[in-house]
């Protein structure tokens, strides 16, 4: 079987709206290592973009969810309950950062929590408005998309969007927007659209992720929790491309020294299998009435059972610690090439969740063109790579956490050599 036959099938078959990266069509897949139908291996840096963290098919998680088939796949949580289901509610209740009484709900994907968030500030506030970040991501759903912060692709040919969202500057100094403009920008809209006292939430990425990977300040964080506090505001944390240990901490809210009322998670949770969560302040998660949260496939059992796994395995093989170890290390190799990468402009991320912006060089106009052309060079020569950011220029770096020495080294030897190429022919 070939690539390109499955790909002519694809297209016949399936939605243009679904779109794809590479047309390379998976046959297996072992920790940072993917076979195509044609045999041929990759280096996954993308790691299903953020999910598997803990590799592709991690034995423990592996074996957690073959005794979950072993004694149940599916009873919805809401008519016959299972143990598991409060055992991770149990545990994320304790790792989510906050020292307050917390508790759970469970979902499928991310744009599923960030929606029940969002409807959970509501219940909790008698109030309507949220307040996101231009370049922020937050789904696909129309909650979703209306707080992403990013036309082209997610909104265009759909429509009016939700009411009661407004959208502030997210704090981007590379691109010329200071902490202090961002804040001049909500006190405006304090003033000019939305009473702070009508604000449900505000939802925030800490650090965006297809937005660009941009981190936000420390003094910014600080200032919307201040300004939270103030007004009576939840602080929604959007960590499902961040979480479990992608930054170097299990949650990227440790990094910032305020904590958020709550919590969104998916993508890493699971290692692989879908679920995701809502963690919160108990009196926020218990203000919607029983039935008005949940879902038919809402914490399925085999993936509590892989995210019970995961959280083993990320406190076991000490992969916050990895993570910054990784992350170090390929900051260290980008930054030896910018003599002879011009267009590198930043670099950046904590943990390993890592990014590299590419301009022009010797200006400040993003080159989304340089930036694709790295991303389908490397693929050529074996290494998965993805692009993000709103004017498209950057790629990130999202790889295994499990990632063996040897193979993120010559990973790290592909992307010098694409790199340079790439400058070379520009």
């Amino acid at each position: 079987m070939q690539n390109t036959e499955i790909a002519a099938r694809r297209a016949d078959a399936i939605s243009r709206g679904v779109g794809v990266t590479t047309q390379v069509y998976a046959q297996k897949a072992e920790n940072a290592e993917i076979w195509d139908v044609e045999g041929r291996r990759y280096i996954d840096f993308a790691a299903g973009i953020a999910v598997v963290n803990t590799g592709h098919r991690h034995p423990r998680v592996i074996e957690a969810v073959k005794a979950q088939l072993d004694s149940f796949t599916h009873t919805c949580h809401q008519v016959v309950p299972y143990e598991n289901y409060v055992e991770l509610a149990e545990r994320l209740n304790d790792a989510v950062p906050g020292n307050f009484k917390k508790k759970t709900i469970f979902v499928t994907t991310g744009a599923e929590a960030v929606e029940n968030a969002v409807k959970i500030a509501r219940a909790a506030t008698n109030r309507s408005a949220v307040i996101a970040f231009t370049g922020a991501f937050h789904g696909r759903t129309f909650m979703g998309m209306t707080l992403t912060g990013k036309v082209q692709p997610y909104k265009v040919g759909f429509g009016a969007m939700m009411p009661d969202v407004f959208h502030v500057p997210f704090p981007v100094e590379l691109h010329g927007t200071t902490m202090e403009d961002s804040l001049g920008v909500l006190e405006k809209l304090f003033k000019a659209d939305v009473d702070p006292s009508r604000v449900a939430a505000f939802i925030v990425e800490p650090v965006q992720g297809e937005g660009g990977f941009y981190e936000v300040p420390r003094a910014f964080m600080a200032k919307l929790r201040e300004i939270a506090d103030k007004y009576g505001i939840v602080l929604i944390a959007d960590e499902v491309q961040t979480g479990f240990a992608r930054t170097g901490a299990l949650f990227a809210m440790e990094h910032f020294g305020v904590t958020a009322d709550i919590t969104t998670m998916a993508k890493g949770l699971g290692g692989g299998f879908p679920i995701a969560a809502v963690t919160g302040r108990a009196d926020l998660m218990d203000a919607p009435g029983p039935g008005g949260l949940g879902g038919t496939y809402g914490g399925n059992p085999i993936g509590v059972a892989a995210g019970l796994a995961v959280l083993d395995v990320i406190k076991d093989e000490n992969l916050c610690d990895r993570a910054t170890l990784l992350g170090n290390r390929l900051k260290q190799r980008l930054s030896s090439l910018s003599s002879s990468v011009p267009q590198i402009a930043d670099i950046r991320g904590p943990g390993f969740m890592n990014a590299v912006e590419f301009n022009l060089p010797g200006t400040k106009t993003p080159s989304p063109e340089f930036t694709n052309k790295v991303r389908e060079k490397a693929l050529e020569k074996g290494l998965i790579l993805l692009t993000c950011g709103v004017y498209g220029n950057v790629i990130r770096f999202l790889a295994p956490l499990t990632i063996q020495d040897d193979v993120f080294a010559e990973a790290l030897d592909i992307l010098e050599n694409t790199l340079i190429e790439c400058a070379k022919e520009a």
